[in-house]
């Protein structure tokens, strides 16, 4: 015990360095780093195409299947049907060439004749009419159209041609009308010439009508590949993308790794090597990210507290033990026990640096706990956080501000133990009630029991390590400060009993300590308490000191200048000694050593210099220091000196009260006592109107009560 604490004491020597600071928080950055990333590394699979699978394999990540996906769309286009688009233009156009046959027809049969009447002359041989309708009649017509429909035609009476061409028009819009297709196209042929067949006409023109008809028949309903493709591509944008899930099994333990399956691993990563080092990029980056706000934390926590104070130091130890028993309880979790990081004690951490350091750092030191456990405690979690454990160990850290709100006493520790674990049992019972799935109630028991088992645990650590981290570290915590300033304390005793003077001096002093250093923003409790134990060392001598002479004759009175100043600076050495013996924390110690710094002993120096001018010098009459060296040793230095001289005066009015203090501070600031210490001319002023304030209280003028006769009663 005693060696850990050396090296404790030897480690907080250093803290005071900022290169040292620097290294303490890359310490703590490699101690997460190595906690975790034993969590992070990816699993080594050793499987190949058509083997068999040793073990199930899950899947990490949640990452689409694009090859799925693709096959799918695939199949989708696949069953869309061709897309057809009625062409209602067609049946204009073949009702059109319908009615340029037949025209062409009349014209040749009208010039015929208008060429008999005029001229006299017989009809012209068919084969010349048939001719001449020829030049008149496109090539595509007369490919499709034999002669004998063309002779047919010529043949045919104007009445007769005339009903045949209604007839073949009107059979034609009936059939274009509808939807045609290519493969129906002989359908509708057979279907116009039963319709023609009934035209009131004779035989041969009835042929001619009909290859006619069926001529004009054409497919109106075409294939369409512009709206094929868009229908094909609506269908396959409502294709939902494939994914394979985090946690879904890729291959069972004995089946095959196949060609799909062995693609699906290489595409989570499992196979992919050369991208193995990204868990550890992506975690370095975390625990930057978390340092970074922890720094911050500390140059604004700087600004209002001493930075010689080994805060940092104190933190990377609490954070490192806490890391490590978390580290230490993850080792023990399987995959039927993965409710093991209930039973974690995680607010011990923040309570101990809720009252070795203060509040401000238990919010990310909460969720700095909460990414490691989650972390940590991931097995049988596919994921490489276990959102639940993280969870709940935030909210169990974060608790310990609610419930410890005394800090003065150590029994709150053991009630905000208690509270914690109440809250870590609810918690635990939300989260097994916002599972899906059936919960057993012996599994129910069991959490809740470690979480239960969590926040008791906690207060126990606590309470058994503070005492140790604040002897080693010298941070004084304020329960301890309190205890301190208890009067059943043993040198407290001791100072009541044997000097009861300097303990009525010491009273006083504390209440302008406090007073003062509050007024300035320092600690007004380790103020308070330093000026307990300030002139314990009094106490090996107290008949020397005026406070505790009662009345009684002053023995310095007997004795040389020298000798009286041995005997009056050495009770600053005995009163250290006495509070090393007694394990004082150092910053008291270093109060008692301080607050009269290197200041002059001017009684007996002047008495010195009466009897002999030039065997005496200032520096034998001055007090061996050191100066202080932080604003509350420097505020009970003056509040000593302020406080003994005003005493000694006769009635102090406000005026010389103020003039008195303003006499000791100059003194002090002029002689160099705050040169080592970060007290600002600001500051001073505001220690003076505090010491002015407080002393004209306790001095106040009072009436003076006249005395009555006594008479007597008849």
């Amino acid at each position: 015990m005693f060696k850990s604490k050396r090296l404790l004491f030897k480690m907080r020597q250093l803290h005071q360095s900022k290169l040292v600071g620097g290294i303490l928080y890359v310490l703590l950055g490699t101690v997460i780093f190595l906690a975790l990333v034993g969590n992070v590394r990816p699993d080594e699979l050793d499987v190949k195409l058509l083997s068999i699978a040793k073990k199930s394999i899950h899947s990490p990540v949640t990452i689409e299947d694009k090859v799925t996906t693709e096959r799918r769309k695939r199949e989708a286009a696949q069953t869309v049907e061709d897309q057809y688009t009625y062409r209602s233009e067609y049946k204009q156009n073949r009702s059109e060439i319908i009615s340029s046959i037949f025209e062409a027809v009349k014209e040749v049969q009208d010039e015929d004749r208008l060429k008999e009447k005029l001229e006299q002359q017989p009809p012209a041989a068919l084969p010349v009419q048939l001719d001449k309708l020829k030049e008149k009649l496109p090539a595509d017509v007369l490919k499709s159209l034999s002669n004998e429909v063309l002779q047919q035609l010529l043949k045919a009476s104007p009445d007769q041609l005339l009903v045949a061409k209604e007839s073949t028009l009107t059979a034609v819009n009936n059939r274009m009308s509808t939807h045609i297709k290519i493969h129906e196209v002989n359908r509708a042929r057979e279907q116009i010439a039963d319709e023609l067949r009934y035209a009131n006409v004779n035989s041969g023109l009835k042929t001619a009508i009909i290859e006619i008809g069926q001529y004009a028949i054409v497919p109106n309903y075409v294939f369409d590949p512009a709206a094929t493709e868009e229908r094909r591509k609506v269908e396959m944008d409502a294709v939902e993308p494939a994914y394979i899930l985090q946690g879904q099994i890729l291959v069972k333990q004995g089946d095959t790794i196949t060609r799909e399956v062995y693609d699906q691993l290489k595409l989570v990563g499992l196979l992919d090597n050369g991208h193995a080092f990204q868990p550890f990029l992506g975690l370095m980056l975390l625990v930057g990210v978390l340092l970074f706000f922890l720094v911050r934390q500390f140059v604004i926590f700087f600004k209002n507290h001493r930075e010689d104070k080994p805060y940092v130091m104190a933190y990377v130890l609490i954070v490192t033990v806490t890391i490590i028993v978390m580290k230490t309880l993850s080792l023990f979790q399987n995959v039927e026990l993965t409710s093991i990081g209930y039973v974690m004690p995680v607010a011990m951490g923040t309570l101990l640096i809720k009252l070795m350091i203060g509040d401000r750092f238990v919010v990310p030191t909460s969720i700095l706990f909460s990414v490691c456990g989650s972390i940590m405690f991931n097995e049988g979690i596919t994921s490489t956080f276990n959102y639940a454990v993280g969870l709940y160990m935030l909210i169990s850290s974060l608790s310990v501000s609610a419930f410890l709100t005394d800090k003065y006493r150590r029994s709150p520790i053991l009630r905000a133990g208690l509270l914690v674990s109440l809250v870590n049992v609810l918690t635990v019972g939300a989260i097994l009630l916002l599972r899906s799935g059936h919960t057993s109630w012996t599994e129910v028991g069991l959490h809740l029991l470690m979480a239960a088992a969590s926040g008791i645990i906690s207060s126990i650590l606590t309470m058994g390590l503070l005492p140790y981290l604040e002897g080693g570290l010298g941070i004084v915590s304020t329960m301890r400060l309190t205890e301190l300033a208890s009067p059943n304390h043993p040198l407290l005793r001791k100072i009541l009993l044997e000097a009861p003077g300097t303990y009525h001096h010491s009273i006083m002093v504390a209440n302008l300590s406090e007073a003062a250093c509050e007024a300035i923003g320092a600690n007004g409790l380790l103020a308070r308490v330093g000026a307990y134990y300030h002139d314990i060392g009094k106490t090996v001598r107290p008949q020397f000191f005026i406070e505790n002479q009662m009345g009684q004759l002053n023995p310095h009175d007997q004795l040389t200048p020298e000798m009286s100043r041995d005997i009056i600076l050495a009770h600053v050495t005995d009163g250290v000694k006495l509070l090393k013996e007694h394990r004082i924390p150092q910053e008291i110690v270093k109060i008692a050593a301080q607050h009269h710094g290197t200041t002059l002993l001017k009684y007996f120096y002047y008495k010195a210099s009466k009897q002999d001018k030039e065997a005496y010098t200032e520096e034998m009459f001055r007090y061996p220091g050191p100066k202080a060296d932080f604003k509350e040793s420097a505020v009970v230095g003056i509040a000593d000196s302020v406080e003994a001289a005003v005493r000694s005066m006769d009635a102090p009015t406000p005026e010389q009260i103020e003039q008195l203090v303003e006499g000791i501070i100059a003194d002090r600031l002029q002689d160099g006592q705050f040169n080592e210490c970060e007290l600002t001319f600001k500051e001073l002023q505001i220690v003076r109107k505090a010491l002015c304030e407080a002393l004209n209280g306790i001095f106040h003028s009072r009436i003076t009560y006249p005395t009555l006769s006594k008479e007597k009663v008849k």
